[in-house]
């Protein structure tokens, strides 16, 4: 991957803010054309699908931010001078070529094209067919800032492919693929794990829990978990699942508490067989699969849980790994919720809704991984690197 000297990247992306400023009004134009062919059947997807004034300006935020990061490539992890005379170096250098595949969210084709640029990479662009106008216009504007400044369009490509020809292209790339980052639900990312030739990287599935400890201050637990089901139903860190503590005191009349807390927010709720008997209005957890179901939508399950550890194991067996609050006063508790569930985010007394880039100071993100390889949580610029060694030598033969 031939590297590229920081200033001109930086001035592609000088160049980009501007074109994004200065052809706003065709960018809104071509997201309004997605929009109208677009059914609002699914509410979230349409959501994400919008491109108006506020979001061109966060397109640009999001470049400039990225601007302003110190270039990832080639800083120094590790150094150090062996006894025999050889000296080895650790630094970071980009992974080559990352393909992104992701569905609705323009803003993702600006996201995620700056921060693979900005590590030295190519990056393959796979947006939905709901945002085609949208994603053509802003590949567009990518490929003037990048012959403004005398590099080639190879660097950011958008794909126009279909679900089968898709299927060709992650079997049989045109060069070698990296990093493959699926951005989407269960059926995307089953999709790409079958058919991908390089390495995936799993993000964008959520299913996030809340614990109501025995020792929670209620009025926090309602604030918070609140905020994280109603903020923005189509975030993969919105909350899905709450269970309540049955050992709180005055346990029936905080279900009442939350049953209305939810009612007046328009979210529906279902409820297991335990909270069933106090809300016995509401339905019930239809099945199994629903613990695993990443809601994306106003629905909420309150369920019933007796203590900490058993929290815990619940959490662990069906969340999706990405984010987890517990709320309670006690400090200690806090600590062994957090070291004990396995998820990307653990939170005390927070929202879930801060599992995201710009809100943890780490900026744009090219997504949430919820792998463990080779990173977890938001990828961010430091993230999109990869190590290499150098090792110097005065004609020196291993023995």
């Amino acid at each position: 991957m031939k590297l590229i000297k920081s200033e001109t990247k930086n001035n592609v992306l000088k160049s980009m803010m501007n074109i994004l400023d200065k052809r706003r009004a065709e960018i809104i134009s071509a997201n309004k054309k997605d929009l109208e062919a677009f059914s609002k059947d699914d509410q979230a997807m349409y959501d994400r699908l919008i491109v108006d004034e506020k979001k061109v300006d966060g397109m640009i935020q999001s470049v400039k931010e990225v601007m302003d990061q110190d270039d990832p490539v080639g800083q120094v992890i590790e150094h150090r001078k062996l006894d025999t005379g050889l000296d080895i170096t650790n630094k970071t250098a980009p992974f080559g070529n990352i393909m992104i595949i992701y569905e609705s969210r323009p803003d993702v084709t600006i996201e995620a094209a700056v921060l693979a640029f900005k590590a030295n990479n190519k990056i393959y662009l796979k947006g939905g067919k709901e945002a085609i106008n949208s994603n053509k216009i802003l590949e567009e504007c990518w490929h003037e800032a990048l012959e403004e400044n005398g590099l080639g369009k190879e660097w950011i490509k958008l794909l126009h492919l279909d679900r089968t020809q898709t299927q060709e292209f992650l079997k049989n790339p045109p060069e070698q693929l990296d990093l493959i980052v699926p951005r989407g639900g269960e059926r995307l990312i089953a999709f790409v794990k079958e058919h991908a030739t390089g390495a995936v990287l799993v993000s964008g599935r959520g299913n996030n829990f809340l614990y109501v400890s025995k020792n929670a201050d209620f009025d926090v637990a309602k604030k918070v978990m609140l905020n994280a089901k109603i903020d923005k139903i189509s975030g993969c860190n919105a909350l899905d699942k709450v269970l309540v503590d049955k050992n709180i005191e005055g346990y029936e009349s905080k279900l009442k508490e939350l049953q209305e807390l939810f009612r007046d927010n328009k979210v529906n709720i279902l409820v297991d067989d335990e909270v069933a008997k106090v809300l016995t209005d509401e339905e019930k957890v239809p099945s199994e699969d629903t613990w695993y179901e990443e809601f994306l939508a106003m629905k909420i399950v309150i369920g019933t849980i007796d203590g900490l550890e058993n929290a815990i194991e619940k959490i662990n067996q069906y969340s999706g790994g990405h984010s987890a609050s517990i709320i309670t006063k006690d400090k200690d508790e806090a600590v062994t919720f957090m070291e004990q569930v396995d998820s990307a985010a653990v939170y005390h007394n927070a929202s879930t809704r801060f599992t995201d880039g710009g809100q943890m100071g780490v900026g744009a993100e090219l997504a949430i991984s919820t792998d463990k390889l080779h990173h977890r949580g938001p990828l961010g610029l430091k993230q999109l690197v990869t190590n290499k060694y150098y090792v110097l030598g005065e004609g020196h033969v291993r023995v």
